[in-house]
């Protein structure tokens, strides 16, 4: 499986930015699909992610409510909508799969590049 992020950029505190990722190569072994970040100096942590089949988004509760993931079956890719964006949101975005029932904050199991997101204050 290969994952290709796309979407980041510049935005404004407040502002909103949308990411993309696109699987192509064994995606019917896809089972949940999202991103995890990397702040400058910090340690890479988890964002959220969505299960492939049922649709059904988990985030990290640093994220929650500002953050929405959603996937397209048809296109395989999985979205990730950022809103209310803090200077803190500032980070390279990474895009993750996960082939078994851990899920990607457990055991993720194939790695996109990473999205620079960067938020101004």
């Amino acid at each position: 499986v290969q994952l290709q992020a796309s979407g980041g950029g510049l935005v404004q505190a407040g502002g909103s930015l949308s990411l993309s990722c696109a699987a192509s190569g064994r995606t019917f072994s896809i089972k949940h699909m999202g991103w995890f970040r990397q702040a400058p100096g910090k340690e890479r942590e988890f964002v959220g992610a969505i299960t492939w089949s049922g649709g059904v988004a988990y985030y990290a509760d640093s994220v929650k409510g500002r953050l929405t993931i959603s996937r397209d079956n048809a296109k395989n890719t999985a979205n990730l909508q950022m809103n209310s964006l803090k200077p803190e949101d500032t980070a390279v975005y990474y895009c993750a799969a996960a082939r078994t029932d851990w899920g990607v904050r457990a055991r993720p199991d194939y790695w996109g590049q990473g999205t620079l997101v960067t938020v101004s204050s």
